[in-house]
């Protein structure tokens, strides 16, 4: 992946994170985001390892489109429970390159 494409990898993120922290506190019935946040982190992380799961059996199973569209939603949910934890999405950004040497310059 060229260095171009990873910011702009990374800024597609940053937009995900930062719509999902302004649904922070907005009206559950009106936004999925907004309901998940609300229910507490507990149940985001639940649904985070079920799109996991799903992410894995399209895997497993061949089927490129299933894999795709599953870890989309995956980023997601895991998008969602970085918000009701905190997490900022440089934070994580910043374990591989720091710890592993395999992001970054």
């Amino acid at each position: 992946m060229a260095a171009a494409d990873a910011q702009t990898d990374a800024r597609v993120l940053a937009r995900l994170s930062a719509v999902v922290e302004s649904r922070r506190g907005g009206d559950p019935d009106a936004s999925y985001t907004a309901r998940l946040l609300a229910g507490g982190t507990a149940g985001i992380a639940r649904k985070v390892g079920e799109e996991a799961v799903e992410t894995v059996v399209a895997a497993l199973s061949g089927d490129r489109a299933a894999a795709v569209e599953e870890s989309a939603d995956l980023l997601f949910h895991l998008t969602v429970l970085w918000a009701s934890m905190d997490i900022g999405p440089e934070e994580v950004y910043a374990i591989p390159h720091r710890a592993r040497g395999c992001v970054g310059p």
